[in-house]
């Protein structure tokens, strides 16, 4: 069940949820280690000594394929950009829009940038020169396609070994290509789909987006970009991995002028939901006079707002992923972005594991064999969010929430005390209502960083505070304010402890002339 939309049915046009950005990364698994290179070199006659030269040959070979494949299919030339800051995608539209390129390539660009490479030197105990590992800068080719199926994309090349390459696709622009081809008209701005004349055929297309066989998808592209990889790479081929991806949710409403004013309540909501950080407050770490954090410092968790195109966005960081939530035109949207899989676990088999064999709970890879997997988290966790995000508009009294914990309760014969809200479990209960636990979920060690130093911590040992949120966990847990994850030691917030944290926050943020007129 969909909280918000039902709270805003006269609203809301409809719902649609599914990729965003996707950003793929492949690597040649046999030659992106020194040794592996070196064993490559041997296999081609080429001596250690002599990399350098046989790089500079293969670079060449690529660029000049490049340069060809402008020759067949777009008058023009490789353009080349000085500066690794400067927008390509900016530029890629611009010149679709001036060339008026509806379909295939749209040009080349070239930028030196950093990369991952390897040195010939000679080692004080060798009589000869070995390859080792090092950071560099080489030529990256940039390609910018509008492709017939997957819509506006890039390819990202490295011109000197080991090659690794990027694409990025757009679930969005996926899907405008697939409601071009079943003839259903829709309204886009951007990558946000204003209107949709089949709302359900939409979903449809977006669900089956995680289900393909994205290797065959990603090596497809290959001899558009890399048309002599047989010649330089020597018949290996990428290994792909999901390096980023965007799970949006869009709320589509009717008008921009009817969600312009429910964005100040959710705002409002997001700055006084957790524990008495404000707006911009780095955990643990400095802050500048502005409130941005300090360039030196270094970020584990962080919540922002600002004024996103013609409305505002919330974002709370927990580590390298984090949720948001932003207005444009009339589509509210709510975002999960994962960086780093490995925070999660899922029920998986190893690599070289047989099929038949039973799964296990292990951490989520980047590798593409996690793809469905990794879109289900991502729904979860935007659904968490927006869940988390609906309490705003609860019109329950304080009163009756307060009463379902104020009193003792006994589950399977043990009895636990009551919660005091407004007494000795106010932190804790601040602490747990915290909106970055939405990017992940509720730990113990998470929470031993956000009450030590707290008075409610009381100066404890680590160790002393860690056995005090345990049993505070279970004495939560039989309250049913929160619950456990399957076979892991992590919570996430119940529906009825979403309702009283944020009730909580908001009592507590109220002045008191405001309390009473809400009470009048």
């Amino acid at each position: 069940m969909d909280t918000l939309s039902n709270i805003f049915n006269t609203k809301v046009k409809s719902i649609i949820i599914g990729f965003d950005r996707i950003v793929f990364k492949g690597i040649l698994r046999p030659i992106v280690f020194a040794a592996g290179m070196q064993s490559f070199l041997m296999s081609q006659g080429v001596l250690n000594k002599d990399f350098k030269n046989y790089a500079i040959s293969n670079s060449q070979a690529i660029i000049r394929s490049a340069e060809d494949i402008l020759k067949d299919q777009y008058s023009g030339e490789i353009t080349y950009i000085s500066s690794i800051n400067t927008r390509k995608e900016e530029l890629a539209h611009r010149r679709q829009k001036e060339k008026e390129v509806d379909e295939g390539l749209i040009g080349i660009w070239s930028c030196v940038e950093s990369c991952n490479t390897y040195r010939s030197t000679f080692a004080p105990d060798q009589s000869y020169p070995s390859l080792k590992n090092v950071q560099s800068r080489c030529k990256h080719l940039y390609f910018y396609f509008d492709d017939p199926v997957y819509g506006f994309m890039s390819v990202r090349l490295q011109t000197w070994a080991p090659y690794e390459i990027q694409v990025a696709l757009n679930g969005r622009e996926w899907l405008r290509r697939s409601l071009d081809k079943a003839g259903c008209g829709y309204i886009v701005s951007g990558n946000k789909f204003l209107h949709i004349d089949d709302y359900a055929l939409a979903q449809k297309f977006l669900d089956a987006q995680q289900k393909v066989d994205f290797s065959e998808i990603l090596n497809g592209f290959l001899p558009s970009v890399f048309p002599c990889m047989q010649d330089v790479a020597g018949g290996m081929t990428y290994y792909w991995t999901l390096w980023q991806s965007e799970m949006a949710k869009d709320y589509i409403f009717e008008s921009g002028e009817a969600l312009e004013p429910l964005m100040k309540d959710f705002i409002r909501h997001s700055l006084i939901t957790g524990t008495g950080e404000r707006i911009l407050h780095y955990f643990g770490s400095p802050v500048k006079a502005n409130g941005q954090p300090h360039p030196k410092s270094n970020p584990e968790i962080l919540s922002k707002v600002n004024t996103w195109y013609n409305g505002r966005r919330m974002r709370h960081w927990l580590n390298s992923n984090s949720v948001k939530y932003y207005n444009e035109h009339n589509v509210l949207r709510f975002e999960m972005t994962m960086n780093d899989p490995t925070q999660f676990k899922i029920h998986r088999h190893t690599e070289n594991q047989d099929s038949s064999e039973p799964e296990r709970l292990m951490k989520m890879r980047k590798g593409i064999a996690d793809i469905e997997a990794r879109a289900d988290v991502s729904k979860n966790i935007v659904n968490r969010f927006t869940e988390h995000i609906a309490t705003v508009n609860e019109s329950t009294q304080l009163k009756e929430l307060l009463e379902s914990i104020s009193m003792p309760v006994t589950v399977r014969g043990k009895r636990h005390r009551a919660i005091e809200a407004f007494g000795k479990d106010m932190e804790l209960l601040r602490a747990i209502s915290d909106p970055t636990f939405d990017v992940n979920s509720i730990t113990n060690k998470r929470l031993q960083k956000k009450l030590k130093g707290t008075h409610w911590s009381k100066e404890m040992t680590d160790k002393q505070l860690s056995g005090r949120i345990s049993r505070h966990l279970i004495l939560l847990r039989e309250h049913g304010l929160i619950e456990k994850l399957p076979k892991q030691r992590k919570y996430i917030l119940t529906d009825k402890g979403c309702k009283i944290t944020t009730v909580l926050n908001a009592a507590l943020a109220a002045s008191v002339s405001e309390l009473l007129s809400y009470a009048a």
